[in-house]
């Protein structure tokens, strides 16, 4: 069940303001599953090089940007040329199919669908690089729905982080942050949301620790997409 917040916290969907009509999405963990893509393409890019990993390959790994990960699967120290050949060998294995094994959440095309048709602006704002974010996208049929599809690696000059990402995204598309939402499944999600002023809604399916996840501010919790419909199709929202 959806977990609102007061509705006296909800400035942008007081009484008689028109509802937020931006929607802005992390993708993993939020609108895909794609922790055993990742995770299998993470194990083949460290056999590839020779290398054990020094942690467990498992889905709490899923959400950072690949070299900030790569380097914590490296025990917390890496040189360059080792993190470069890992990096070379993870997208190898996860731009050249590995992607494919991504699963989208129940719902997931029907939910957009509905979102976009009901006049919602939808973006998507994640860590992932840019080429497996669009070939995830087109495979389920998706890119059209988005109005920009924005990655790390996107930008340029580039950016350090997502509320960052996020900063450059509401400039550049001349979005007011009462207009907006953010979407996402983990605390780091809605402190980029909470750097730039918006309001944030936490997946619980996704991959983000449930404790900090529930600490973290947030204008309501969801536990599916349908529910994430209803709530950002409500008028009051």
């Amino acid at each position: 069940m959806s977990e609102p917040v007061p509705e006296t916290s909800r400035t942008a969907g007081a009484a008689g303001a028109a509802p937020r009509s931006v929607l802005l999405f992390d993708l993993d963990g939020t609108l895909v599953d794609s922790a055993p893509s990742i995770l299998e393409s993470f194990r083949l890019a460290f056999a590839a090089c020779g290398i054990e990993p020094a942690v467990a390959l498992d889905a709490r790994l899923i959400g950072p940007p690949l070299r900030p990960t790569l380097t914590r699967l490296l025990g917390g120290e890496a040189d360059a040329p080792t993190l470069d050949r890992l990096a070379s060998a993870f997208r190898d294995a996860y731009d050249g199919g590995g992607w494919r094994a991504t699963v989208a959440y129940p719902g997931l095309e029907a939910v957009v669908g509905r979102l976009a048709d009901a006049g919602r602006r939808l973006f998507v704002v994640t860590n992932k690089r840019l080429t497996p974010t669009r070939l995830i996208l087109d495979h389920f049929g998706l890119g059209p729905r988005f109005e920009a599809v924005y990655a790390l690696d996107a930008f340029e000059p580039p950016v350090a982080d997502k509320a960052a990402a996020l900063a450059v995204v509401l400039a550049r598309h001349g979005l007011a942050a009462a207009d907006c939402v953010y979407i996402g499944d983990t605390p780091e999600d809605a402190a980029a949301a909470a750097a730039n002023d918006l309001a944030f809604i936490a997946a619980g399916w996704g991959y983000g620790d449930p404790a900090r996840l529930a600490a973290a501010a947030a204008q309501a919790r969801v536990g599916t997409l349908a529910e994430l419909a209803e709530l950002l199709l409500a008028p009051e929202f």
